[in-house]
C-alpha cells in the first residue's frame, strides 16, 4: 500500500497511545476540497489519514499526535474520542451531498489501512468504530453504505448476523423493563445512553446509530427483532474481545 505524504499542522499532543480507531466519511463534494479542509490551519480539523475514491491513501498526521476529527464524542465513558483514535477519513460526498456506495478499490486500501495501523497499535476488534457511533445525536458517517460486514471479514471489527428476535419493535413513546434493557445494552457496548426506561428521542437517535453501523439494511430507529437479537450478539462479540 503506498501511502502519499500530505502533512497538516493541525494536531496536538495525545494523552497516551491509541486503541481505537475511528471512520468517517469527508462529506464534501470532492476528495481534493476535503484534503484542502483538513490541511487547513484555520479550519482546525484534521484526521490522520484520508482515502481517495481511488485507493489513494494520504498521511496527514502522525499517528503519535492527536488529529482533531471526533468532535465532541463519548464512548465507553471516554469524552477525549481524539486522544485515543486514529481517525481515517474516507472519501465520500456523504447525505447532504450524494451518498454512494464505497468503490472496491477504496474499500481494499481502508482494509490494508486498519491492518497497518493494527500492525503498530494494539486496537482490539471492538474499538473499531463509526463517527456516527461516538457522537450519534452530531454524525451519521461514514453511514450505513460502508461495507462493515467486509471490514469484519477481513479481521477487523466486529459483525454478526443471528436470527431475529421475536416480538414487537420497540420505538418511540414506549416505556418499561424492555426499553431499559434495550438502554442498558446499548449503554453496555459503548453508547451515551443510560437506562431510563423510557424510549425517547435520544434512545432512537443512538438506535439509528447502531443501526447504520450493525443492522445497515433498515435504518430507522426503531429496535425490532433484527436490531435487538444483533445487539446481544455484538455484545457477546465485544464481550470475548480481550
Amino acid at each position: 500500500m503506498k501511502v502519499i505524504a500530505a502533512p497538516s499542522a493541525n494536531y496536538g499532543a495525545r494523552a497516551g497511545p491509541p486503541d481505537m480507531i475511528l471512520l468517517h466519511y469527508t462529506g464534501m463534494p470532492t476528495g481534493e476540497a476535503a484534503l484542502e479542509r483538513l490541511r487547513d490551519p484555520a479550519a482546525q480539523v484534521s484526521a490522520h489519514y484520508l482515502v481517495e475514491e481511488d485507493g489513494r491513501v494520504f498521511a496527514l498526521v502522525p499517528e503519535e499526535r492527536r488529529a482533531w476529527h471526533a468532535g465532541r464524542a463519548f464512548w465507553r465513558g471516554l469524552t477525549d474520542i481524539n486522544s485515543a483514535s486514529v481517525g481515517i477519513e474516507i472519501v465520500n460526498p456523504g447525505h447532504e451531498f450524494g451518498y454512494r456506495a464505497f468503490s472496491d478499490a477504496q474499500t481494499l486500501s481502508v482494509i490494508n489501512l486498519v491492518a497497518d495501523i493494527r500492525s503498530r497499535w494494539t486496537i482490539p476488534d471492538s474499538r473499531i468504530l463509526a463517527h456516527s457511533d461516538v457522537a450519534p445525536d452530531r454524525k451519521e458517517d461514514p453511514g450505513e453504505l460502508f461495507p462493515w460486514k467486509r471490514l469484519a471479514e477481513a479481521g477487523h471489527g466486529l459483525w454478526a448476523e443471528p436470527p431475529a428476535a421475536p416480538g414487537a419493535p420497540l420505538r418511540a413513546g414506549d416505556e418499561g423493563p424492555g426499553v431499559f434493557a434495550l438502554q442498558a445494552g446499548l449503554t453496555r457496548l459503548g453508547y451515551d445512553s443510560a437506562p431510563s426506561g423510557v424510549y425517547d428521542g435520544a434512545t432512537a437517535t443512538v438506535v439509528r446509530a447502531f443501526q447504520r453501523h450493525w443492522r445497515p439494511s433498515k435504518v430507522d430507529g426503531e429496535a425490532d427483532g433484527e436490531t435487538r437479537a444483533r445487539l446481544i450478539a455484538v455484545l457477546r462479540l465485544a464481550a470475548a474481545d480481550v
